[in-house]
């Protein structure tokens, strides 16, 4: 990409700008994934989400599995931003953006890196439900690392 990007934002995730920055004369793919905010989980309403974390710690993991994803799958760039604080239905709170020569390096770098960032990176999630009831989020159950 050709800005440095935080990895760690309380802002909206611009979406559009990072998939623009992507594209380049070299890749000839370009994989975009977007965790957006559903309104249901284990059977309750949900109304939105909110995300903490150790920003230095969360900084720092982001970008080493980032560099971790370039390495290994030869990427020309990648990318992943997670949101902190309130993310309402529909917004995203995280983005990972891969490009490569080749599509299947870029899909198999964008499962790596979004599958790590879940299990590794210290960042928290609160969900807040219909009923008035909230819950901190589980670890992610269907990140095995044998998708990465």
């Amino acid at each position: 990409m050709k800005t440095k990007v935080k990895s760690i934002t309380n802002e909206k995730i611009d979406i559009e700008g990072l998939l623009r920055e992507a594209h380049n004369e070299q890749s000839g793919a370009v994989v975009l994934f977007c965790g957006d905010i559903r309104n249901h989980n284990d059977g309750q309403e949900v109304i939105y989400l909110e995300y903490e974390s150790y920003d230095v710690m969360a900084t720092k993991s982001i970008e080493e599995i980032v560099e971790d994803a370039k390495k290994k799958y030869s990427l020309i760039d990648a990318l992943c931003v997670h949101r902190l604080g309130r993310v309402d239905l529909k917004e995203t709170a995280v983005i990972v953006i891969t490009s490569s020569v080749h599509r299947a390096e870029a899909y198999k770098a964008n499962r790596y890196i979004i599958n790590r960032v879940k299990h590794e990176t210290p960042i928290w999630k609160r969900e807040y439900f219909a009923d008035g009831t909230n819950q901190w989020g589980k670890a992610c159950e269907h990140a095995h690392e044998d998708q990465w």
